[in-house]
């Protein structure tokens, strides 16, 4: 593609990369087939192809964000499908990050946008706000259809979000170690994440849980949080940058003081997207670049890592049917594709692919929360994917996706290595309570190791 930014816009590091980002890109349309929201709407501007065009004029014409480019860049869930399937290798993720940015510091948003928007970036990375709200959410749900009225439509998403019940409290609660008993093979750092240890600790439990039959010490960082990925896909570029950093001091003390941290894990596909993106990120900040480099450069999803194990035999065997959904941050921001399903079956469980399994199930992030109505689209049409192959759980390895999926769906969706505990000999995940009866313990097989 052709651009035709003049030398000084090029001295901005913002528009000298997506100058480079867009000369990529030629024309060849294919990215529309697979982009979620040019399937559903049917629209050019909704598509990479066509939003591209939009930031390209935006960029070179040097001029604060139109209601059109908002309307279009905003309706983008980041999915980064397109990145998959594009021949001509475009960076879209960072061109689009860039783009809404931009109409962050540019566009003047309405109050009531403005104030959901401010909502989520003050609550949802922080857990003992977020705990807070959701308690809140429980007498707030009767006034739904008045704030709907309203137009509040992005508190009442949040509304419709909230779990049922009472929050959960997890087993492991950081910062600290969860020593293994066994002999110690390695070492590493978790993040504990925001969302994902209020919504469902759970998934930090069995993840530890999994780690320390392995012979892994899990490190959970002081001073760790967010990862910032919630705040930078709403264009909050210098708070996501914030969250980074505080992360990469965290980390750089604990390996400061000598012993050896093998990796840094994920268990949260969004976050480890965002996590392995923290060079780039962190790469105009002269005392974070280099630590930020080789921290990105050691970040594993938790199935990557257990994918270099031996796993061995399972304490329990299975008949169950597992449907696996692959989150867009899971195939198309990292390309891990074989890991969850290879250890799924390797514990027992009959893997099945969903069809269309490449479209986004539409929370991506906040986007669940800022367009309910695109979002609940593609949840339907996932939805009636899964059930067609008639799956007993669904599988995920991302938070966002597990009560996206959940909200709408009576068949369980579990994270992939609550499943995986279980078949080591932890406990049942949550939601597979009528299932229990499908799975068998295996004689003479090892015991639960336990850890501290």
């Amino acid at each position: 593609m052709q651009t035709n930014f003049k030398p000084e816009q090029l001295e901005n590091p913002r528009i000298a990369e997506a100058d480079a980002i867009l000369r990529r890109c030629v024309h060849c349309g294919l990215c529309t087939a697979t982009c979620p929201t040019y399937v559903l709407l049917g629209d050019e501007r909704d598509s990479p192809r066509g939003r591209i065009y939009l930031m390209k004029d935006m960029f070179e014409h040097d001029r604060a964000a139109s209601p059109e480019v908002q309307h279009h860049v905003d309706r983008c869930l980041s999915c980064l499908s397109c990145m998959t399937t594009c021949p001509s290798g475009v960076d879209y993720m960072h061109l689009v990050d860039h783009a809404r940015a931009h109409i962050e510091e540019t566009r003047h948003r309405g109050f009531r946008e403005r104030l959901a928007r401010a909502f989520i970036a003050a609550v949802l990375p922080y857990p003992q706000r977020l705990r807070l709200a959701l308690r809140a959410a429980r007498f707030a749900q009767p006034f739904a259809g008045l704030l709907h009225r309203l137009g509040f439509k992005e508190l009442v998403a949040m509304l419709d979000l909230a779990p049922d019940g009472f929050l959960r409290g997890a087993t492991f609660t950081g910062p600290g170690t969860a020593a293994t008993k066994s002999e110690r093979r390695r070492r590493v750092i978790l993040l504990a994440g925001c969302a994902q240890q209020v919504l469902r600790p759970e998934i930090n439990d069995a993840t530890i849980r999994l780690l320390a039959r392995r012979g892994v010490d899990v490190e959970v960082a002081p001073g760790a949080g967010c990862c910032g990925a919630l705040v930078h896909h709403m264009g909050r570029e210098a708070e996501a940058i914030e969250f980074a950093k505080r992360n990469v001091d965290a980390w750089m003390r604990l390996m400061d003081k000598g012993d050896r941290i093998d990796a840094i894990i994920i268990n949260a596909s969004g976050c480890g997207t965002t996590v392995k993106d923290y060079a780039h990120m962190l790469a105009h900040e002269p005392a974070y670049a280099q630590r930020a480099a080789k921290l990105a450069s050691m970040t594993l999803d938790v199935t990557e890592f257990l994918g270099s194990y031996e796993m061995g035999p399972p304490v329990r065997w299975s008949s169950l049917r597992v449907a696996y959904h692959s989150a867009c941050s899971m195939q198309h921001g990292q390309r891990i594709f074989e890991e969850p399903r290879k250890l799924l079956g390797r514990a027992g469980f009959t893997v099945v692919e969903v069809p269309e399994g490449h479209l986004c199930c539409g929370s991506a992030g906040t986007y669940n929360i800022l367009q309910p109505e695109i979002a609940a689209e593609l949840r339907d049409r996932k939805i009636a994917n899964i059930r067609s192959i008639r799956p007993d759980v669904v599988a995920t390895g991302n938070i966002g996706c597990i009560t996206q999926l959940a909200s709408a769906m009576d068949i369980p969706v579990a994270h992939t290595v609550e499943l995986l505990d279980w078949a080591y000999g932890g406990p049942l995940p949550r939601g597979l309570e009528a299932l229990a009866a499908h799975v068998q313990d295996v004689p003479n097989a090892r015991p639960l190791v336990a850890v501290t």
